[in-house]
């Protein structure tokens, strides 16, 4: 078959599916005719598009799944304007789970909150399936059977990626936002209020946590004070009791020892 109307005849097809399509099941739309391409024919005429396409608001890539017209990335903003509903937000946690998921498979529940130090919401794992980005390899065997979690098809055809090895590594990855750019948090997401980390409080947490703390210092130095005026205190009658028992001890009359001892410490004396 000629080399361009094989090529028509791909781009028709990508462009009606609704899926991505493997070469094998490219082959076997041709089972029909005469003139049949051979596998290799339509990978060339496959390569060749992707040449092709260079230049156009749309490409041909290739995913874990097989081959899938797409918009490029950076036309992604104005395409999008054409539905009015929002793309989808997800939150930290449910990004750190999917990436611990990603590069640790098979992994546990159990194992993912260990990692990230907090329990992991059963609406998170309930989301993930949903979307097909991961799905059940097995049970752990250890007490209680735990389920081991890993990635789908549908996981890296989203990120656009044929296999795992592509994921970046964790020495790339500064920023988890980064990742990929569509996927913006939502930290009033209900999915996150079971999922609580300490170390992603905002500044309005930091400021009341300080301002208790600058409480609690000033209670501290008021209390302190107070009891050096206590101290205080009880050191002037010390004092007191002192110079009475000494003027006691010359022949003084208790009247003349209490008038000594508020001289002494700088009181008025009043007689009654």
């Amino acid at each position: 078959m000629e080399i361009n109307k094989l090529k028509n005849i791909l781009e028709a097809v990508l462009l009606a599916a609704e899926r991505s399509l493997t070469v094998v099941q490219l082959e076997a739309l041709f089972e029909l005719d005469e003139e049949r391409p051979t596998r290799d024919e339509i990978r060339k005429a496959l390569h060749e598009m992707e040449a092709d396409y260079e230049t156009r608001g749309y490409e041909l890539k290739q995913v874990a799944s097989g081959y899938r017209l797409q918009v490029r990335q950076e036309f992604s903003t104005w395409v999008g304007r054409l539905w009015e509903e929002k793309p989808a937000r997800y939150t930290r946690a449910l990004l750190e789970t999917m990436a611990l998921i990603a590069y640790r498979q098979p992994i546990t529940r159990g194992e993912i909150e260990e990692v990230r130090g907090v329990s992991v919401s059963s609406n998170i794992i309930k989301t993930l399936l949903e979307r097909d980005w991961i799905k059940v390899l097995g049970h752990k065997d250890v007490p209680g059977k735990p389920t081991l979690y890993g990635t789908t098809k549908e996981f890296l055809d989203y990120f656009n990626l044929q296999k795992l090895d592509q994921l970046p590594t964790l020495a790339e990855i500064k920023d988890l936002d980064s990742i990929h750019p569509e996927l913006e948090l939502d930290e009033d997401n209900k999915d996150a209020s079971t999922d609580v980390n300490p170390d992603e409080n905002g500044p309005e947490n930091k400021i009341d946590t300080d301002s208790s703390i600058e409480a609690v210092e000033n209670e501290s130095v008021e209390n302190q004070s107070e009891e050096t005026d206590a101290v205080t205190a009880d050191a002037d009658d010390t004092e007191a009791e002192a110079v009475v028992e000494e003027a006691a001890e010359t022949g003084s009359s208790d009247e003349e020892a209490s008038e000594d001892a508020d001289s002494e410490l700088g009181r008025p004396a009043f007689n009654v």
